[in-house]
């Protein structure tokens, strides 16, 4: 039977190289595909959507916190690769309870999920995309570079929900995303017990952003959305710096970061705006 204990992505969570796998984390399910190992995925989650294509042919085995246990179990995988904070520690335990290996992931910054995708490649022994990661590497180093040019940070504010206005603070993925991508999250330091705090539209007006950033995911905002930030007595209204992102960008670690490094660096403000 399997260990309780958690298996965390600087380690090795098993000593033979998978064949099935389940993944109930979007982003690793998608970076398996990118690093070639689409074809040992035999289980995704619910909100497991990319890449369309490969995705399409899998079973799903319910969502990311509500997964369906007996369909993972009948499966046979040999393992089941999981989130701390996507996914429920009650169901890594059943499964671990059940003698399928889990394998929990939690990078909280760039370089976490860069050593993540090191570590997948290690562990399903599959070398052929390491091209592709030192690429993504590279972008990361050269942007970072670049950003350092800045008179000062771009201030952002990129919101996680609308009701309540919830955002994330230095202890997150998204803000380190941020950061490699010339932004300052105005609310990395905000006094409060949890990474995603609440916050209040005074609060942002008080911070003034110079940038806002509004996902279509976890909450899907919208054109209205824009209007109402828009009406903000801060830079990021003033000057026309308010836009609607694709929220993977932000949020999936993983191959996804080479995405958000065509993206989000565009949408900083420029020395002109600052």
């Amino acid at each position: 039977m399997a260990s309780t204990s958690y298996h965390y992505e600087m380690e090795h969570p098993i000593d033979f190289v998978p064949r099935r796998v389940v993944s109930l984390v979007p982003s690793v399910t998608e970076s398996l595909f990118d690093l070639g190992l689409g074809d040992r995925l035999v289980g995704i989650t619910d909100f497991c959507v990319r890449p369309a294509a490969g995705v399409a042919v899998l079973q799903r085995v319910g969502g990311t916190k509500t997964p369906h246990l007996e369909s993972i179990i009948a499966l046979q995988p040999d393992l089941v690769i999981m989130n701390r904070e996507e996914n429920r520690r009650e169901d890594a335990e059943a499964l671990q309870g059940a003698g399928i290996a889990v394998w929990v992931t939690f990078p909280t910054s760039v370089q976490d999920a860069m050593n993540l995708l090191w570590s997948m490649m290690d562990v399903f022994d599959e070398a052929s995309m390491v091209h592709r990661v030192r690429s993504i590497e590279q972008t990361v180093d050269f942007i970072s570079r670049i950003e350092l040019t800045r008179t000062r940070p771009c201030r952002v504010f990129a919101p996680i929900w609308y009701d309540p206005l919830m955002t994330f603070t230095r202890e997150t993925f998204a803000h380190d995303l941020l950061r490699v991508c010339g932004g300052n999250n105005i609310f990395a330091e905000f006094k409060s017990e949890h990474r995603y705090p609440r916050v209040t539209f005074e609060d942002v007006v008080d911070a003034q952003p110079d940038v806002i950033l509004l996902p279509n995911e976890p909450y899907a905002f919208d054109q209205d959305d824009i209007a109402e930030f828009a009406a903000l007595d801060v830079p990021a209204a003033h000057n026309d710096n308010i836009h609607l992102i694709d929220g993977s960008l932000l949020s999936w670690h993983g191959t996804r970061i080479a995405h958000a490094l065509t993206v989000i660096p565009a949408l900083m403000c420029s020395t002109d705006d600052t």
